[in-house]
């Protein structure tokens, strides 16, 4: 299933990824893609909301490629940026990758793409584009049922 919508500011990139952790269960996993500053980091913030964890301890964990959040499921935010593409099996197991893609807590992937390749355990694939001042597109796919279920969820209570 695919779905774009619309975002004219940092809070509404931050509402839609707060709409999305509501309905996020234990063991989703998003990858998120864009240009730097397309807004990833700013949709963590509302998934983190989203999973009653306050968005101002979210920040781009670009430094430290992995940063672990308690709230009513834990938000495992990994940063592949400085990483090379691909990503090697060796940077894979020194971040520990295949852990957090099990179903302990969310996981969010920026710079999903940098992998070798896309688990099959992705709930959904983010594409965040870069339009004119504030406004993106983002587009949303995912796979299965679940996806299903949270995608149809932002449709209908998105603009």
């Amino acid at each position: 299933m695919l779905l774009r919508v619309e975002s004219r500011s940092a809070a509404d990139t931050q509402r839609i990824g707060e709409i999305l952790g509501r309905h996020f269960q234990e063991g989703d996993v998003v990858g998120l893609s864009g240009d730097l500053g397309a807004g990833k980091t700013e949709l963590v913030r509302g998934l983190a909301r989203g999973l009653d964890i306050d968005p101002d301890v979210i920040y781009s964990p670009s430094f430290t490629l992995v940063a672990e959040h308690e709230g009513r499921l834990r938000l495992n935010h990994i940063d592949l940026f400085r990483l090379g593409e691909p990503v090697s099996s060796q940077e894979e197991e020194e971040i520990g990758l295949t852990d957090y893609l099990s179903p302990i807590g969310v996981t969010a992937v920026e710079w999903h793409r940098k992998l070798r390749s896309i688990p099959v355990a992705w709930t959904l694939e983010l594409d965040l584009a870069i339009g004119v001042g504030d406004h993106r597109t983002l587009i949303l796919e995912g796979r299965g049922e679940r996806a299903k279920a949270i995608l149809g969820v932002l449709e209908g209570t998105w603009r």
